[in-house]
């Protein structure tokens, strides 16, 4: 375990040394986001994101709560001037987590609401319990998504979906959220640790290098218009041939068939 401040640390698993855990644990006030939380996970994941031994990441909160919101206590009496900085910092942390180079998972036990929905949103693939409920609240408090929600919510579930939950500001149940494809995975409440780790676990073996570019392939490509996103596509693609992991993935199907390469993440 390495200590990244008072309320997030990032863990190893020991059956699965590859896979960081960026735990967030502030129990009393169900890991709300305030700005010594915020900017602890900022520092987690630039770790993360920076370190070779890193193959994957899980975001994890805990049994109570994924992250219940943002401290609304904190915010409630800042001003126009107080907030543009405040907003930029929440911004600016919860994206370093969606750019880590890595294949990232969420997995979300209770609540993931307002500012734990959009950390949730910053990840690649997200697996829920049976009980968790996930929303973005803000407009019941006079306000809306300030920290991607209405952003990233509308590119992965569409705007009419995005801006109905926006707008009404309500709770979206774990089965409903897999419907339509908020979350991807909804397993028992007891196992969602487990079910998160396994899923990340599955891209540690995989060539790091070629999985960063697949998901900047992605994410870059959806910023964008598409003949913008396949001149993206094309330049990593031609980049890979210069690795280590594509001389030996086509070596080894060539002379194993497909599946059968070990690669080094270089």
């Amino acid at each position: 375990m390495e200590l990244v401040g008072e309320f997030v640390r990032v863990e190893t698993d020991p059956d699965h040394p590859a896979v960081a855990v960026v735990r967030i644990d502030r129990p009393k006030a169900l890991n709300a986001l305030n700005g010594q939380v915020t900017g602890e996970i900022a520092v987690a994941a630039t770790r993360v994101a920076a370190d070779a031994s890193v193959r994957a990441v899980l975001l994890y909160g805990g049994e109570r709560a994924f992250v219940a919101g943002a401290d609304i206590k904190e915010m409630a009496e800042l001003t126009h001037a107080q907030m543009l900085e405040y907003s930029r910092a929440l911004q600016n942390a919860l994206t370093s987590v969606a750019r880590i180079p890595k294949p990232v998972v969420a997995a979300i036990s209770g609540y993931a609401l307002g500012g734990g929905c959009e950390l949730a949103l910053c990840a690649d693939f997200r697996v829920a319990g049976e009980k968790a409920r996930l929303g973005q609240p803000e407009i019941q408090l006079g306000v809306i998504p300030g920290a991607g929600g209405t952003q990233r919510l509308p590119r992965l579930v569409g705007p009419a979906r995005a801006k109905e939950m926006i707008f009404s500001g309500r709770h979206v149940r774990a089965e409903e959220a897999l419907r339509i494809g908020l979350v991807d995975e909804v397993v028992p409440d007891a196992e969602v640790y487990s079910a998160g780790m396994a899923m990340a676990a599955r891209y540690t073996d995989g060539p790091a290098v070629a999985l960063a570019a697949a998901k900047e392939a992605v994410d870059r490509g959806l910023e964008t218009d598409l003949d913008t996103g396949l001149e993206i596509e094309r330049l990593q693609f031609s980049g890979l041939f210069a690795t280590e992991d594509q001389k030996t993935g086509m070596r080894s199907f060539i002379e194993q068939g497909p599946g059968k390469a070990t690669f080094q993440g270089r």
